[in-house]
């Protein structure tokens, strides 16, 4: 079931959790109960941000400090991988990967988590303004001295990744193991073709976020009568088109010849397909948490992984 994340020693199961709910839709009792829901299923990789959730009125980086609360609590650090990111706009002004931005955010990362070393640091967002060696020889420093494990890459295009790629190849210096790009049954331009194509080469480990299209995959929105449901349900209209009913009638047909959930269909495609090592989803429910994990040991049969795919076509 252990998958390799990338060309790192890190081995994960195909499941990471989502973290950016932490804080915000759920609360820090519902956010340990699901962090240990999940660590109780056997999985072990977390992904945060340093950003989340800081749209929220009044949040100040409230998923990390959380997570940190949680580790501290739970004496747990050495049984799970800690992923987070670098790069959002933390009140500078810009999408921000320069050497000193970096230096400066991974050190209050450090201290909200409660910990002395990230296994996996990942560019939040390009930041155009800055090359690629400045940004990666501050990763160099990092694993140097220990506060970093492995880095990765989120937002990445084709063309952006070769070059940092081609870039940590000629001078030495860390590459990007990991890519954490949109990728859903719904959403699939963004991955597949050149960035897919490019991956599997570099054997790079893929870890999509928006697993469930933001809940859309999960089946429970059909309609606009729908909405009302959640805080994303107003996020829901753009996928309430052809493409999307035809793959919640593909869904609902996988669903009930495999007596799984839409949600576990959506997340057994997803980490079926090449390159990708594991799909990111979050919960704020214990049942929501079970769900994601029956999800994660799902295997389809190469019918139902075809209909699902021929479903999002086009």
């Amino acid at each position: 079931m252990l998958r390799r994340l990338g060309r790192t020693d890190i081995e994960i199961a195909p499941l990471v959790l989502g973290t950016n709910v932490i804080g915000w839709t759920a609360d820090e009792a519902t956010s340990f109960a699901v962090l240990d829901a999940f660590v109780g299923e056997g999985f072990t990789a977390i992904d945060t941000a340093d950003v989340y959730s800081r749209w929220v009125p009044g949040n100040d980086s409230e998923s990390e400090r959380i997570i940190g609360r949680w580790l501290k609590a739970r004496g747990n650090r050495d049984r799970v991988h800690i992923f987070t990111k670098v790069g959002s706009d933390m009140g500078q002004g810009k999408k921000d990967l320069s050497a000193a931005w970096i230096a400066e955010a991974v050190e209050a990362s450090l201290t909200r988590l409660q910990t002395d070393y990230i296994d996996l640091y990942q560019s939040h967002w390009p930041d155009p303004t800055v090359g690629h060696e400045e940004t990666l020889g501050a990763y160099a420093r990092l694993i140097e001295a220990g506060k970093v494990r492995f880095i990765g890459a989120s937002n990445y295009d084709a063309p952006l990744l070769a070059e940092a790629l081609a870039v940590s190849a000629e001078k030495g210096l860390p590459r990007y193991e990991t890519l954490q790009n949109e990728y859903n049954l719904y959403t699939r331009d963004g991955f597949e073709g050149a960035v897919q194509d490019l991956v599997v080469a570099e054997g790079i480990g893929a870890i999509p976020y928006y697993a469930l299209a933001a809940g859309f995959l999960t089946g429970k929105y059909r309609s606009a009568a729908d909405f009302g449901q959640s805080t994303r349900g107003e996020g829901m209209a753009k996928y309430l088109d052809a493409k999307g009913l035809r793959i919640l009638a593909a869904l609902d047909e996988v669903a009930a010849a495999t007596g799984a959930t839409p949600a576990e269909v959506s997340l057994a495609w997803l980490a079926a397909q090449p390159g990708v090592t594991a799909p990111i989803a979050s919960a704020t429910s214990l049942p929501q948490l079970e769900s994601l994990a029956r999800g994660a040991r799902l295997v389809l049969a190469p019918e139902h992984l075809a209909r699902l795919t021929a479903a999002g076509n086009g």
